[in-house]
């Protein structure tokens, strides 16, 4: 058995798909495809962590590598070491997944999400050895790797968020409530928030290896919201387990996702002069509105694939500086190498703090919402050709939106199932041509 790329490296329920012999192998190919000496291997809270880093570490060590376990650390805290000592990097996470799941991101060196191209060797290196077996000789005396522990991510990922990222800014009396989803930042986001001058309270940060993301956290905002408003806190912010994004609340315990939290931190860069190109990066699910709201800002949007790595590419290609997804991956490309959920927080209270406006009404005045549908058609198989056999239909939908809706059709990745997903100006007028759309997605699926 061999493991799959998705948009996120690999992923799958920990010892049964994404097992300690797979890790074992990625690590030896991952030694293999991308070389260099030095590795760094990080994780998030969950049980299976130190099972499936240890057999990873072994993989690498086995080719040759020198690898220092970071141990519990966010994903963006790990790139950003990879960044600064210029070596791979991998990250032992599942995300916002429940905690039985697992997975494994690589880093290039830099703290750089892997091409397409990079992933397909890696998984046919996989492959030889599940199948051939090690038919290469293993280095021998000296040349084998050695695995240590290396106790300073943490803190150079903590300098990092608060020396960096507000260049001598600080947030001085911003109240802001933290639901660390019990994952990577439990042990941190006190400390970042407070080193800045914030009140700061976190919630949902007793980790015990099976709560990561348990009602909690960037998925499960509901009990952050109300914390908000019990506390009278300025504002609120969700992470999830890997804490590389993040969802806010505003003071009143609405919702504002990643769409306004990215148009938000767009108008400021902006008016600023810091948005290069005057130009933003997201993905095809990011809403009308937010399209919208840039166009009367002045500000060019950017389509990519589904994926925070599509949009990192597409920013490094047009060397941009801001990008993201609707659901919380925001990259500040001059900051970090990846989406990181507390650099993004940090961010967002610095435009609250210098603006002096609560964040409801910088949302507010950022963008409208559109009305958004989303309905998941499951297919016999995986087919994208069943998404073109119903063009014809989707045609006639976007004629009856014109310029006040959108219709966007796509297969899963992933899984045997298409994906609808209708905006439009009202709720009952989305929810019915989205319905109209799945039907005929059924009908072609079963034809």
């Amino acid at each position: 058995m061999s493991l799959k790329f998705g948009t996120d490296g690999v992923r799958g329920v920990a010892n049964r798909e994404l097992t300690p012999e797979l890790a074992l192998n990625l690590g030896r190919a991952a030694a293999r495809v991308l070389g260099g000496r030095r590795w760094l291997i990080g994780r998030d809270t969950r049980v299976s962590g130190p099972l499936l880093g240890a057999a990873l570490a072994a993989g690498l060590a086995s080719e040759g590598a020198e690898v220092s376990d970071l141990g519990v650390l966010p994903t963006p805290g790990v790139a950003h070491v990879s960044a600064l000592e210029q070596c791979g990097a991998a990250m032992i996470s599942a995300s916002h997944n429940p905690y039985k799941d697992n997975g494994i991101k690589l880093f290039a060196p830099g703290g750089r999400k892997l091409g397409d191209d990079v992933e397909e060797r890696l998984e046919a290196e996989l492959t030889a050895l599940a199948v051939a077996g090690d038919p290469r000789p293993r280095p021998e005396g000296a040349e084998v790797g050695s695995i240590s522990s290396d106790e300073t991510g943490t803190a150079r990922y903590l300098d990092h968020l608060t020396t960096k990222v507000l260049d001598g800014r600080r947030l001085d009396g911003m109240r802001v409530v933290v639901d660390a989803a019990n994952g990577a930042a439990s042990a941190v986001a006190a400390e970042a928030f407070g080193r800045l001058g914030a009140e700061v309270t976190v919630i949902h940060d007793n980790p015990d290896g099976r709560n990561i993301n348990l009602d909690c956290g960037s998925t499960h905002p509901k009990s952050l919201q109300a914390a908000v408003v019990e506390s009278g806190a300025d504002v609120g912010l969700a992470l999830d387990g890997d804490a590389d994004r993040v969802l806010a609340v505003d003071a009143t315990g609405a919702l504002v996702d990643g769409d306004e939290i990215i148009g938000i931190c767009a108008i400021d860069r902006k008016q600023r002069g810091l948005l290069v190109g005057d130009t933003v990066v997201v993905t095809v699910m990011s809403n009308l509105g937010f399209r919208h709201g840039m166009a009367a800002a002045g500000i060019a949007v950017v389509d990519t694939a589904v994926g925070d790595r599509y949009v990192l590419e597409e920013m490094t290609r047009g060397g941009f500086v801001l990008g993201g997804e609707q659901s919380g991956h925001v990259i500040f490309g001059d900051l970090a190498s990846t989406g990181d959920g507390m650099l993004t927080g940090i961010t967002l209270l610095d435009v609250m703090a210098r603006s002096g406006r609560p964040l409801a009404e910088l949302a507010a005045s950022t963008m409208t919402r559109l009305p958004q549908v989303m309905v998941n058609v499951r297919t016999e198989r995986r087919d994208p050709a069943v998404v073109e056999s119903v063009a014809d239909v989707v045609a006639a939908a976007e004629d009856r939106l014109g310029d006040s809706g959108r219709v966007l059709l796509r297969a899963s990745g992933t899984e045997p199932l298409v994906r609808v997903m209708v905006e439009a100006p009202t709720d009952a007028e989305a929810t019915e041509i989205a319905n109209e759309l799945a039907a005929a997605v059924r009908a072609a699926a079963d034809g």
